[in-house]
């Protein structure tokens, strides 16, 4: 019996409610994981330095193995791939810059550039499947943060800074996981009332 766009929309969303509703202790600890790194690149966006690189692609690495593990078990849900490709971008930026600081700013810029791109247009594609749960839009937002970063990079490009870079990361790191964590928080609070 084939059923309607609406249904099929409805069943959607009940299964990512309730894979987060599941595993909102694992989205909570990402999201705070994900905002205090953001708040430590915002604190040391000056400190353009091999050692800042460095430091960089250790908060680039934690926080991808934090998603990673939230995924775990999570195959079924229709966002997982684009998550999985989004994270394993993270990682892999993370490790190059950590492998090879030296590399130049405009190599640099040119990663960031992509990781915020391809993250924020994952973010935007998971709020637009969880469209009418509540609190999608922060979702969302933390997508459209993230894009926007990008486009202030392309729009710095080559010269941007180094302190730009750390200012960028930091507000998308901020963004992505304040939202991850209020939506995961959101919906635990409301699976036990």
């Amino acid at each position: 019996m084939p059923i309607s766009v609406n249904e099929a929309s409805g069943v959607l969303r009940e299964a990512v409610r309730g894979t987060i509703r599941k595993r909102s202790l694992l989205f909570l600890i990402q999201g705070g994981v994900m905002v205090a790194a953001g708040v430590l690149a915002l604190i040391f966006p000056l400190a353009m330095s091999v050692g800042f690189l460095s430091l960089l692609g250790w908060l680039l690495i934690l926080s991808g193995i934090v998603q990673i593990v939230s995924l775990f078990g999570a195959t079924q849900v229709p966002y997982f791939w684009l998550q999985l490709v989004s994270v394993a971008l993270e990682m892999i930026v993370g490790y190059l810059l950590i492998s090879n600081p030296e590399a130049g700013l405009v190599a640099i810029t040119f990663l960031m550039l992509v990781l915020f791109m391809v993250g924020g247009i994952a973010r935007i594609v998971f709020a637009l499947m969880i469209r009418p749960m509540q609190d999608w839009i922060w979702v969302l937002a933390g997508g459209v943060v993230s894009v926007l970063c990008a486009v202030v990079l392309i729009g710095a490009l080559p010269e941007a800074a180094a302190w730009l870079l750390g200012l960028l990361l930091g507000v998308q790191l901020i963004a992505a996981g304040a939202a991850q964590g209020y939506l995961a928080w959101r919906l635990r609070t409301a699976a036990v009332a």
